[in-house]
């Protein structure tokens, strides 16, 4: 039962990480990377999108994306899509590629995407600091229906701990990464 309760805190703390680093893509750097579009949904015949399932996207260099519709009705819609998203970016049209240039940062938009960057960290940590506190309540349970001893509880607080302590050190260094990559000129 102990082993159930810390497999179960294990596969959700992951699932926290995991988020956390899917929103750290959505934070911009100096360079040019297709995951930015990830959250980007265009209109498919009714159905909302993600442009990397109706488009082939390129790096072209280190600054800029090209985005090839594989039809040419979607190139206005792609556009449409990426100019309302809240990524800042202003897409050129060539015939039926979209080029998006990123800009470069400005000291300014490095420390606030720094902030925000820090904000998710910090939102991953307290999520999984509630998956902590929720196994240990598990575990308290099953001590309070005497279906394990207190040592075996003790146990279980080590192992859910260790867990914890792994996972947001886990958590750091992909802040630690993104902050480097933010400062990157």
């Amino acid at each position: 039962m102990v082993n159930d309760i810390k497999k179960d805190a294990e596969e959700r703390m992951d699932k926290s990480l995991q988020a956390m680093l899917e929103s750290f893509k959505k934070i911009r750097t100096g360079r040019a990377n297709p995951s930015i579009l990830d959250g980007v949904m265009v209109d498919y015949y009714g159905t909302p999108t993600a442009i990397s399932q109706v488009a082939n996207i390129i790096v072209e260099d280190g600054r800029s994306l090209a985005i090839n519709p594989w039809e040419k009705n979607l190139v206005p819609q792609i556009e449409r899509a990426i100019l309302k998203s809240d990524l800042g970016l202003n897409p050129a049209t060539n015939g039926d590629t979209i080029r998006l240039p990123m800009p470069a940062l400005t000291e300014e938009t490095r420390k606030t995407y720094i902030k925000q960057a820090r904000a998710e960290a910090e939102k991953g940590r307290v999520a999984i600091r509630n998956i902590r506190r929720d196994a240990n309540g598990k575990a308290k349970d099953l001590l309070k229906e005497k279906l394990i001893s207190e040592d075996e509880l003790r146990g279980s607080d080590d192992q859910i701990q260790k867990l914890t302590d792994k996972f947001i050190a886990d958590v750091d260094a992909a802040l630690a990464t993104k902050e480097k990559d933010l400062m990157q000129v």
